[in-house]
């Protein structure tokens, strides 16, 4: 029996793909402005050099892309994986080579790696949203229909992470939410709020619920400056809590 599409998913899918075309087109303009010494310039994320931060993003999709045209396919006569790597340490070594490329050929690679993962978005049916998709063969699953949210936040996430003119400044209050939705779902050690001062949701993490005899701890600040915070980055000034010292979260 074939159960009903997910309609509500569907549409989510659709409109998150509308915010990363929109994503998509300002992180090109970004690398179309850097000059040849800016490449090897270090990004903010330790380690990395804007070059590795694009071969990330130009992989990432290329990998999203591959898994999404395996969820298209018919599984009978189809060669595409339902994987987007094929390992941990295969990823990372391609992110290494590809970011000791020239910048016409990281730029050809980002550019394609956007054009076809949204032709694979594009491509499934609303049942083909209902589905799972693994990011390494045996590895970790994840819903099909979360893609195209993944997606958006590696390009607004990593364009900041560039360090080249754009900051969670730019980010959309639409994006500040959605990216505040995802990270709620990770594990936290601690209970505490997020109570962002440009918007009327609170966002809880961790397990107790606050009460006016035992409150947990209420962090505020801009909405997109507090999902920066909690990808694991450092916390920007005006970010706070309630009870003195941030919470404690680990890398995203």
């Amino acid at each position: 029996m074939t159960s009903a599409p997910d309609h509500s998913a569907q549409h989510s899918a659709q409109r998150v793909a509308e915010l990363l075309g929109e994503a998509a087109q300002r992180l090109t303009r970004t690398v179309d402005g850097l000059g040849d010494e800016d490449w090897s310039a270090p990004s903010l994320l330790p380690g990395w050099t804007r070059a590795h931060v694009v071969a990330h993003l130009a992989l990432n999709a290329e990998g999203m892309a591959r898994a999404l045209r395996g969820v298209v396919a018919d599984e009978s006569d189809a060669d595409e994986a339902r994987t987007m790597y094929d390992s941990d340490e295969q990823r990372d070594s391609d992110i290494s080579d590809l970011a000791t490329a020239d910048a016409s050929e990281l730029r050809d690679r980002l550019l394609a790696g956007t054009s076809a993962i949204n032709d694979a978005i594009t491509a499934v049916p609303p049942t083909g949203w209902q589905g799972r998709i693994e990011r390494t063969p045996g590895g970790r699953t994840m819903q099909t229909a979360s893609l195209p949210g993944m997606r958006l936040r590696e390009v607004e996430i990593h364009h900041v992470d560039l360090g080249a003119g754009y900051t969670t400044a730019d980010w959309s209050p639409e994006f500040a939410e959605l990216l505040l939705d995802a990270m709620s779902r990770r594990d936290a050690t601690t209970a505490f709020e997020v109570k962002p001062l440009d918007s009327d949701r609170t966002w809880l993490f961790g397990d107790a619920e606050p009460d006016a005899e035992h409150p947990v701890p209420v962090v505020t600040g801009p909405a997109a400056d507090l999902g920066w915070w909690l990808t694991g980055r450092p916390a920007p000034e005006t970010v706070s809590c309630s009870h003195g010292e941030l919470p404690e979260i680990g890398a995203w």
